[in-house]
């Protein structure tokens, strides 16, 4: 355990800091959920008066010996890392039925529990995602264009310029969104993701009760689903691409434990296919789409440069539609889509007919199914055949379409006369 202490001014506020402001005002419970390194303690911790470090052996020794003093503490009371004494959910669980007053309990987790080892916490713990960094978390733009006015149908006039430009993306697509992994010399950054993805199957998927029999196996898996980025793949296909050659193809009963333990950590974050609340548009896809949960991830797995990505290079054992670079921009507008959307209480989906005659890369949807439709285009130009499938889909849905945009990576936002937004992601914001 330990006391409050007021943390270094050099913490960068992030997008989900608003959320988490509104949320401890009304909730007596709030659970940060997300990757590790993505910033949650340090995030949460700005808001506790007690803090219990789980992944300290001490501390946890303490709270094994008697669990009840999680429960004990001036509040906010921060259990940091609670997966790792699952039993201390239903302590929190239990306090929050004997009083139930806003901001009395924050917990940060790196993993989720198999289910039938905890309770679901429904109506007292209130769950909120923690992702890697955005653009504008990063400091690289400010933005100009917000998700959450769009949202709102207003069909705001779209303005700012950026001077990031496509080697900027590639820069900031390979240096990822982890804070602390983040540095001035490239060999560090790739060195620090090598050793976030061993970690991943030398500690965390074991501290979650997932034995990794054959590493290389798993590991090959894993490269494999980054070179299907952005695609919607079948796993079979994947298992195809792991193979390496040597036909040693993992069995479907070894990679299907690896798909759900890698979504367990938030590690793989596949985007679901939109299915409409007004279903009038037939033969939809239901096939996710692949991503991990940062793009630098994927492009480090497949071992991409900056050079390699500009020449147009990449993994050939996914058969995809254009560059891997196109790909991974994709990913790094899902990141920030799916950043932006939860604070604005909506989500992401894509959106393909079975046969690929129609396509939208995302839909951000609120609760009354209301849509923004966002297509992905790595140029600075858009040109009428880049906005076909958003004009059509605008006549399919009528009053449930709001708005619609391609996001690039020009200079400037701005509209087309047909209305379609024209967005470089660097001005995108929440």
């Amino acid at each position: 355990m330990s006391s409050f202490a007021p943390l270094s001014d050099s913490y960068v506020r992030r997008v989900i800091d608003d959320e988490l402001d509104e949320l401890i005002a009304g909730l007596a419970a709030i659970a940060v959920e997300g990757p590790k390194g993505v910033g949650k303690t340090a995030s949460a911790a700005r808001r506790a008066l007690t803090i219990y470090e789980l992944d300290d052996p001490a501390t946890l020794a303490v709270i094994e010996a008697d669990s009840t003093r999680l429960a004990v503490g001036d509040a906010p009371i921060l259990v940091d890392e609670w997966q790792r004494y699952p039993s201390s959910w239903d302590v929190v669980r239990r306090a929050v039925d004997q009083g139930n007053r806003p901001g009395r309990f924050l917990l940060t987790g790196s993993a989720t529990p198999q289910a039938q080892s905890v309770h679901s916490g429904a109506g007292r713990i209130v769950k909120l995602r923690m992702r890697p960094q955005t653009l504008g978390e990063r400091g690289i733009e400010t933005a100009s264009v917000s998700v959450a006015e769009l949202l709102t149908g207003a069909v705001p006039a779209l303005t700012g310029t950026t001077d990031v430009r496509l080697d900027g993306y590639v820069t900031e697509i390979l240096a990822g969104g982890f804070p602390g992994m983040r540095s001035t010399s490239a060999r560090v950054q790739r060195a620090s993701l090598d050793g976030y993805l061993d970690r991943i199957l030398d500690v965390d998927l074991p501290e979650i009760g997932v034995e990794i029999r054959r590493p290389a196996t798993m590991r090959r898996w894993l490269a494999a689903y980054a070179a299907a980025t952005a695609t919607a793949a079948s796993y079979e296909k994947i298992r195809d691409a792991a193979t390496a050659g040597d036909g040693d193809k993992p069995a479907k009963t070894t990679t299907i434990p690896y798909r759900e333990a890698l979504e367990r950590i938030w590690i793989l974050e596949p985007l679901d296919a939109w299915v409409p609340s007004k279903n009038h548009l037939m033969r939809l896809t239901a096939a996710p789409k692949h991503h991990l949960v940062d793009p630098a991830l994927a492009a480090r797995l497949v071992g991409a440069s900056p050079r390699s990505l500009l020449a147009g290079k990449g993994p050939t054992t996914i058969p995809r539609d254009g560059p891997f670079l196109g790909a991974l921009f994709e990913s790094l507008v899902a990141l920030s889509l799916r950043v932006f959307a939860q604070a604005s209480e909506s989500r992401v989906f894509h959106f393909r007919t079975r046969g690929g005659e129609r396509e939208v890369d995302f839909i951000v949807e609120r609760d009354d199914g209301a849509v923004l439709a966002i297509e992905v285009k790595l140029s600075e130009t858009v040109h009428d055949s880049d906005v076909g499938h958003l004009k059509w889909l605008r006549d399919e849905l009528g009053d449930q379409f709001i708005d619609a945009l391609v996001v690039t990576t020009g200079r400037h936002a701005y509209r087309r006369p047909d209305g379609i937004g024209v967005v470089p992601l660097a001005l995108l914001g929440p």
